[in-house]
């Protein structure tokens, strides 16, 4: 597949869906921005592959939330990395988040003619 018809059938994401897609990944294990992107990639069955330039703007945002906090540790491969956590109102806004989803889904399958179950 060329380049160009990977981006023509890559998903895009809603605005907001990145916040809430980060912060499920560290609702599974605190991590650094690549392994968050890794498994954004993974669990969506590789239809998402976000890019830096996304992430970690993404990241800041939430940390001025206070929904994330990071420190400096090292990798396994001893490089030092940014570890990111999720705090307790970053999981509080992870359930707003997934239920403002599920509304959006529901409503959208309502309108495509499409029962859709939760």
């Amino acid at each position: 597949m060329t380049e160009s018809s990977q981006y023509k059938n890559r998903i895009e994401l809603l605005q907001g869906t990145l916040d809430m897609l980060v912060l499920r990944a560290l609702s599974l294990e605190a991590n650094h921005g690549y392994g968050i992107a890794q498994i954004i990639r993974s669990r969506s069955g590789e239809a998402f592959a976000v890019e830096t330039g996304s992430l970690y703007p993404a990241l800041h945002r939430l940390e001025r939330q206070k929904w994330v906090k990071s420190e400096w540790k090292l990798t396994e491969s001893k490089q030092r990395a940014k570890y990111y956590q999720l705090t307790a109102s970053g999981r509080k806004q992870l359930v707003t988040d997934h239920e403002r989803w599920l509304e959006l889904v529901r409503a959208i399958g309502a309108v495509m003619g499409a029962e859709v179950e939760a």
